[in-house]
């Protein structure tokens, strides 16, 4: 199934094994990052709109996870660097959470791609 952008009205977003609204489902994806990810990912294995979210969420916040770690080693530049990226984060995850919630597909660059071929 192809994502794009789309509304949730435009197609059925199916059910979830665990009972809870696919939208809802699909922004708690996001809500631990790659942890809540990992697990909807392993949980939902026939609903594809929850498991694009969640893989989507375990790449990039697993991502971050090590990035962030790595930073942590370096002084100065890394502080800046880790001060910004969360930032950062924060953003992308308060931004993929309404989006999920909407019932948007919304893809990341590069990463959305990935999670599409894989789910």
């Amino acid at each position: 199934m192809a994502f794009h952008s789309h509304r949730k009205s435009d197609y059925d977003l199916g059910t979830t094994k665990s009972g809870i609204e696919p939208t809802v489902a699909a922004a708690l994806c996001y809500l631990l990052g790659f942890v809540t990810g990992i697990f909807f990912f392993v949980m939902e294995k026939n609903n594809p709109f929850v498991r694009f979210h969640a893989l989507q969420s375990t790449i990039v916040f697993g991502g971050l996870f090590v990035v962030i770690m790595i930073l942590k080693v370096i002084p100065v530049l890394g502080f800046i660097l880790n001060f910004f990226l969360s930032i950062a984060a924060f953003s992308i995850w308060l931004f993929m959470m309404v989006k999920a919630s909407q019932g948007i597909a919304f893809k990341l660059p590069i990463i959305g791609d990935i999670a599409e071929r894989n789910i």
